[in-house]
């Protein structure tokens, strides 16, 4: 699941591979870069922010202004260099992965191919990529500046989270933890697996959270538990079908008191909950509940 901590991890593999490599060729299958050349550009650095992906890159142009890598006319930075971002989201399906020169290409269906970097020593070859964009590197927070605090970020502020979280009372605690604006990095099997350890119903409203930034602090503790890592765990556990305490084992018996976890539509995606052990709020907020009845007449 490419969540905060996936996101880390792939920006660090492209990180190896392709950092102070210079580009020998690209290859864009999206038609807004379609014919783009980064050919002789240098990879700085790659850097992810929340479940963005950034490849920051050098040009090759001498000092003084000219054209960039698509075209547009770029001032040069210090020492004469322009940088430019590749900006990709992974969203629920994109992976990049990096092969020697010659090796085979095996992460995915050659269809789902978005782009192709090369260097001397490595390919890195993005899947199913979403929001691929090259921008100037000063201008990223076009894409990037509405985010909350990143979790695995080195500006992580879990007190700004907490205060993006509470602008909106109103709004279920299982949506607002997915909302990038308030925390970027949380996905859906975090929301899953923070809300039930911290025994919340996905259905309570955040005005109602008890200790919102002890919330806040377990999404970050569990994420940077997963960083350099691909197995997502949030149990302990590494092994297969052990890693989650509700995301994935709907009708499966809580690990706590036995109870069959449950799964419903909260939003625009399913949440996993177990009932007994995150009760649903004494508000009708929860799955199925019409409004609340009115006061009765004295």
């Amino acid at each position: 699941m490419p969540e905060g901590d996936t996101v880390w991890n792939t920006a660090r593999v492209l990180g190896r591979a392709l950092g102070g490599a210079r580009l020998t060729a690209s290859d864009f299958r999206v038609p807004r870069l379609a014919g783009t050349d980064l050919a002789g550009w240098t990879v700085r650095e790659s850097a992810s922010r929340g479940k963005h992906l950034l490849l920051r890159r050098s040009a090759p142009a001498p000092a003084g202004t000219g054209a960039g890598p698509t075209g547009r006319s770029t001032t040069r930075g210090p020492g004469g260099v322009a940088g430019w971002t590749l900006h990709s989201h992974l969203r629920m399906d994109g992976a990049w992965r990096a092969y020697a020169p010659g090796e085979r290409w095996t992460g995915r269906p050659a269809h789902l191919i978005r782009a192709v970097l090369r260097a001397p020593d490595a390919v890195a070859v993005g899947y199913h990529l979403h929001e691929l964009a090259l921008v100037p590197t000063a201008e990223e927070d076009a894409l990037v500046g509405h985010l909350g605090p990143d979790l695995l970020g080195a500006d992580w502020d879990p007190a700004e989270a907490v205060r993006r979280l509470v602008a909106a009372p109103e709004a279920t605690i299982g949506e607002a933890l997915l909302d990038q604006r308030n925390l970027a990095g949380v996905g859906n099997l975090y929301k899953c697996e923070v809300l039930f350890l911290r025994g919340l119903s996905p259905w309570t409203p955040v005005g109602a959270v008890p200790d919102l930034a002890g919330t806040v602090a377990l999404a970050q503790r569990l994420l940077a538990a997963n960083r350099g890592r691909w197995t997502q765990s949030t149990t302990g556990s590494l092994r297969r079908g052990e890693t989650s305490y509700v995301y994935g084992r709907r009708a499966q018996p809580c690990r706590r008191c036995g109870t069959a976890i449950r799964k419903e539509e909260l939003g625009e995606r399913v949440t996993y909950w177990c009932p007994a052990c995150q009760p649903e709020p004494r508000v009708g907020t929860g799955p199925g509940a019409g409004p609340e009845p009115p006061a009765s007449a004295p």
